[in-house]
């Protein structure tokens, strides 16, 4: 059928902007803005000195200066695979015996442009338009624009303290068993660790629950139903017992594994990750070609040397003594600012804090609380954004996610004080509108 009214594709026409770019531009617009919002990383703590120490080392050399000028292979530097798959061996080496070494090789591994490529690729390798993707409710904001864009429908399961609910999603994957539509259902999407938005870490307990239920609806889906464990922050963890990845699960051709390095190292570092099943990794790596036949062989060679030099590890234990402490200062100011009636989950790692305000509180970006917050000067993520259109439950519009990474100190003083003001407004408000009903009463 000819094009009639417009000369763009179809996923060019359902590509909407983005919130992160409007967020962006917002605080562009404002220089005086405190942003809350977007997830930048600590300015003070990027590691200047250890990188221009590995750049002169790689450039020096004859040898590794070509190599890292020039293009490398579609799959990535084999120096820094192998590094990445060692560490993650590393981090389940707590995992029960018996899982195979084979879930950690190194040929399994993808170097992308970011871990934002990675879920990118996945996306386009399983799905077409109409079919459904579960993802936690509340979730990263900015895999929803992925969704968006692919025509994909969405299917929220509810978070607890520990994680996804279980149970929601053994009754989500039975609803849509019953209705005929398990069969459009492609995998499951998590951020595991001090998720984003929330801040929650997902048990592995959950992680191996929820791959028994995928496993268990396979043969009606008709299809395999994989795991995406996003692990974005797993490296900025600063309390708590760590958790192992659903790799240790022992189910590996199901689990689809998401890192990075722009968080825990440098966010202009844009190289991700992917340790996939073996079924995913030609297609996968086939689309990639596509993209750009290899993420940019000079910041591979760049992370594969400070991996081997041990100044990655030094930086990370630096940066998860800033983050606890401005976790801190964070939660610190909210108890000090906010209303009682106000609460937020205490992170233990991660980049973000996420309030809740009174139910009837409205918090997204149409909102007079919004508005009012862009007044006083201070910006953050609505927490409306961060849950996917899903006609199951209507979407909750009264929940705020703050973010401590890129702020100085006095920023996150300042902003959630005036974030608070805001909060005391809204609550006196509440209190004159109750009085008032309750005088015509």
């Amino acid at each position: 059928m000819p094009r009639v009214s417009s000369s763009l594709s179809a996923l060019g026409q359902r590509t909407s902007e983005p919130p992160i770019s409007w967020l962006i531009k917002t605080t562009l617009e404002r220089p005086h803005l405190i942003s809350l919002a977007a997830g930048f990383t600590d300015g003070p703590t990027l590691p200047r000195r250890e990188a221009a120490t590995a750049l002169l080392q790689i450039l020096r050399s004859r040898g590794t200066g070509r190599a890292a000028l020039q293009y490398g292979s579609t799959a990535g530097l084999p120096a820094l695979r192998e590094r990445i798959a060692a560490r993650l061996r590393q981090a389940d080496r707590t995992a029960p015996r018996g899982r195979s070494a084979d879930a950690y090789a190194p040929a399994r591994l993808v170097i992308t442009n970011g871990s934002q490529q990675l879920l990118y690729l996945i996306t386009e390798a399983l799905c077409d338009p109409g079919d459904i993707v579960l993802v936690e409710d509340p979730t990263y904001f900015v895999y929803l624009g992925i969704a968006q864009s692919h025509g994909l429908r969405l299917g929220g399961i509810r978070m607890t303290s520990e994680g996804i609910d279980v149970e929601h999603l053994a009754a989500t994957l039975e609803r849509l068993r019953r209705t005929g539509e398990l069969r459009r259902v492609m995998f499951l999407y998590l951020v595991t660790y001090d998720q984003n938005p929330t801040g929650v870490t997902t048990s592995l307990e959950r992680k191996v629950r929820a791959l028994a239920l995928l496993r268990r609806y396979e043969k009606d889906a008709g299809h395999r139903l994989y795991l995406l464990e996003d692990a974005a922050y797993r490296e900025l963890h600063f309390g708590g017992e760590p958790v192992c990845s659903a790799l240790a699960a022992g189910d590996s051709d199901r689990v689809i594994y998401a890192g990075t390095f722009s968080k825990p190292f440098a966010t202009g570092v844009r190289i991700g990750f992917g340790l996939l099943p073996p079924a995913l990794l030609g297609p996968v790596l086939r689309i990639k070609g596509n993209h750009d036949f290899g993420s940019t062989s000079l910041l591979q060679h760049l992370l594969a040397r400070v991996l081997a030099s041990g100044d990655y590890e030094r930086h990370l234990a630096a940066l998860a003594r800033r983050y606890a402490r401005k976790a801190a200062l964070m939660t610190s100011a909210l108890r000090a600012h906010f209303p009682a009636s106000v609460s937020w989950h205490e992170p233990k790692g991660g980049l973000y804090v996420w309030v809740s305000l009174p139910g009837h509180v409205p918090a997204g970006p149409k909102s007079r609380f919004f508005a009012r917050a862009l007044d006083r000067g201070v910006l953050y993520v609505p927490g409306e954004l961060c849950y996917a259109e899903d006609p199951a439950r209507p979407r909750p519009r009264h929940e705020l996610r703050l973010s401590f990474g890129g702020a100085s100190d006095e920023e996150i003083r300042t902003g959630i004080a005036r974030l608070g003001a805001v909060a005391h407004e809204f609550a006196a408000r509440t209190r004159a509108s109750a009085n008032s009903s309750g005088s015509r009463s």
